[in-house]
């Protein structure tokens, strides 16, 4: 399904001076319909109850579920966010969590994308949809 080559070194410098960095994550892995990486749960993470901030889930989805699907297009092509929503089922306070990003509809001019975050037990932290527009390069 990837039509890009990939190279987890380039896809972690991409998001150097990036929000991506500010925060910590870290892509970790590409599968062979997946893409998976890492929020570290920290002052940078957390909200002022001490709890993960729901908007860094998010930020990490939309990065995993943007990399992936810009993994997915021909050359020429990129993919930009059109829409992402997120469920908020389990709170973490510390500690790392993981996120993989998997397709749910790759289309000529839109892609869907489902992400599940979890925590360190592998219990599901939020889950995200992540609708992409498929636009030319310049």
């Amino acid at each position: 399904m990837w039509k890009k080559s990939i190279d987890l070194n380039m896809l972690n410098q991409q998001g150097q001076n990036t929000a991506v960095s500010h925060l910590g994550i870290e892509i970790t892995e590409v599968g062979e319909d997946f893409v998976r990486g890492t929020l570290p749960v920290d002052k940078r993470s957390r909200q002022p109850f001490g709890l993960l901030h729901g908007g860094a889930s998010v930020l990490l989805a939309e990065t995993l579920g943007s990399i992936a699907g810009n993994l997915a297009v021909d050359a020429g092509q990129a993919c930009v966010g059109l829409d992402i929503n997120a469920n908020h089922v389990r709170s973490v306070r510390q500690g790392t969590v993981t996120g993989t990003a998997r397709a749910m509809h790759l289309g000529r001019n839109t892609q869907v994308w489902q992400i599940d975050i979890r925590d360190e037990q592998q219990k599901l932290v939020c889950t995200s949809r992540l609708t992409l527009a498929v636009i030319a390069m310049p």
